[in-house]
């Protein structure tokens, strides 16, 4: 008898619970489906990727800064005594086709600028190269000089005071004291005055004249005048680089024209930074 009262209650209340849940009825939210984004493969360009010419461009550059200033843990070293002055050069050499297309005004170049830029050329072949080239020699032999003196001179002090020692002469304590007076005097002057590196300033610097004389040829070589560097922004360039400002580089360009009609030498140089 309790256990059907008990599954009468159950009943009872099962139903009543229902009877709850359907007067309270939740709507159903509609369903919302997240698709993630499809990643698109980067595409890389030809124009992007490093050629075959520039990978060859980038070791002409290295093996050219290498060859003018090779590192001394290589086998290679600079020739400490050469027979002359060569300029440092320490860029790979370019060739441009040659051409002589009549130009109107294109891209900031004129004729009166291609000519202005060519006689500055001459300017920097005539005086400044020339004139480095000359101090670098002298500097040159100097070197070479001094480099060979000391020891001599320390070779003929040792050689005196051996004789001194054995023979008791005079003459041999002076020749060792003159002789190592001498060489310390001249080890001194090599070594203090730093003549060898003054030799490689002037090295260095007849290498810059070579790089400029180099570079504007071969911008007036090129063939399309597009393809140049804009003519008004190149004549600001190199006026910078010689530490002049435009009207006086065009002076020089008249001068050095007007010397050469005239067959009489010029005085000034194109560079007045140094």
């Amino acid at each position: 008898m309790a256990s059907l009262q008990a599954s009468n209650f159950l009943l009872s209340s099962s139903s009543s619970s229902n009877q709850i849940h359907a007067a309270i009825s939740i709507p159903k939210l509609p369903s919302v489906r997240f698709s993630a984004p499809k990643l698109r493969q980067p595409t890389i360009q030809s124009e992007e990727l490093n050629s075959q010419d520039d990978v060859n461009d980038a070791m002409e550059k290295v093996l050219a800064l290498d060859k003018a200033y090779p590192l001394p843990l290589l086998g290679v070293m600079l020739e400490k005594f050469p027979a002359s002055l060569e300029p440092a050069v320490w860029w790979p050499t370019k060739q441009s086709p040659n051409s002589n297309k009549a130009l109107t005004n294109n891209n900031g170049w004129t004729r009166e600028l291609e000519m202005e830029m060519r006689e500055v050329v001459e300017v920097i072949k005539r005086k400044d190269s020339e004139d480095y080239e000359k101090l670098g020699n002298k500097a040159l032999i100097m070197n070479k000089f001094l480099a060979t003196s000391g020891p001599l001179l320390t070779g003929i002090a040792a050689l005196g005071s051996a004789f001194m020692v054995s023979s008791n002469s005079p003459w041999a304590a002076t020749v060792a004291a003159v002789a190592g007076a001498l060489a310390s005097a001249v080890n001194t002057f090599e070594h203090g005055g730093q003549v060898g590196m003054v030799f490689e300033m002037y090295r260095n610097n007849a290498g810059f004249f070579k790089l400029m004389q180099e570079s504007i040829e071969s911008t007036l070589d090129e063939c399309d005048v597009e393809k140049r560097e804009n003519g008004e922004l190149f004549e600001m360039k190199v006026a910078l680089q010689l530490g002049r400002s435009l009207s006086e580089l065009r002076d020089v360009a008249k001068k050095s024209s007007y010397s050469r009609i005239e067959g009489s030498s010029m005085d000034e140089f194109a560079s007045k930074l140094f």
